[in-house]
């Protein structure tokens, strides 16, 4: 059995473990996928492709995984601490879908990965370079389904701070008024002039010529 080719996709955040996907085929006859290349303590290692283990809720039967602390089906709590343990005694969360059963194979598989991330980091930093890793579109957008575009908020215009601003939804238009500023909202409803002055005299007052209340009392009566 010969390894006729492996295929690198490399990951960019140098603060993650994971360092690449990759893919090998086996004497241009067979393909194992999504194989991990993880920065571990001594090295980067390669990590086989695998899937997480479920179990059953047996209050209502719906398979959910291992960490799970509720039901996805029907909301009753689940020990989180129920998933059994290997030999140092780290809990079992997934299983390999494909692995060698042999240290030769393994050591082998990982020889020709670990080459291959190299010179394909080699290759990332030249003009030009295309993946040739083939990871189905997963990395597209989706494209928004026949009435979902129409429920898109685009903007008409930019408008300064203290103009409305027009949005179109679902054909329509809507206008949206901007809130009092600062300086609007510190403002009273009644100016000072409005307000009556406590010094201001009455003009009963002045044509009494500053007598008391009792001389002005009825002065205005006819």
């Amino acid at each position: 059995m010969e390894i006729s080719e492996v295929r690198i996709k490399l990951m960019n955040d140098p603060h993650e473990r994971l360092l690449a996907f990759c893919s090998i085929t086996f004497d241009v006859s067979f393909v194992i996928r999504d194989l991990k290349i993880i920065q571990g303590a001594k090295g980067a290692f390669v990590a086989m492709p695998s899937r997480k283990l479920m179990d059953r809720c047996p209050k209502c039967h719906t398979k959910n995984h291992l960490r799970a602390s509720f039901c996805n089906q029907c909301g009753v709590r689940l020990d989180e601490n129920r998933a059994d343990k290997d030999d140092a005694g780290r809990a079992r969360l997934y299983a390999d879908i494909a692995h060698p059963i042999n240290s030769d194979c393994r050591e082998l598989i990982q020889e020709e990965v670990l080459k291959a991330y190299q010179q394909e980091k080699i290759s990332a930093q030249q003009d030009g370079y295309i993946c040739r890793y083939d990871d189905f579109g997963e990395e597209d957008f989706a494209r928004l389904g026949p009435y979902e575009e129409d429920y898109e908020e685009t903007p008409v215009k930019q408008p300064a701070a203290t103009e409305s601003t027009h949005i179109r939804k679902n054909n329509q238009v809507f206008r949206i008024d901007p809130g009092e500023s600062g300086s609007d909202r510190s403002r009273p409803h009644h100016t000072a002039a409005d307000q009556p002055s406590p010094n201001k005299v009455s003009s009963t007052e002045n044509e009494s010529g500053g007598k008391g209340k009792g001389d002005a009392f009825g002065s205005g009566i006819v």
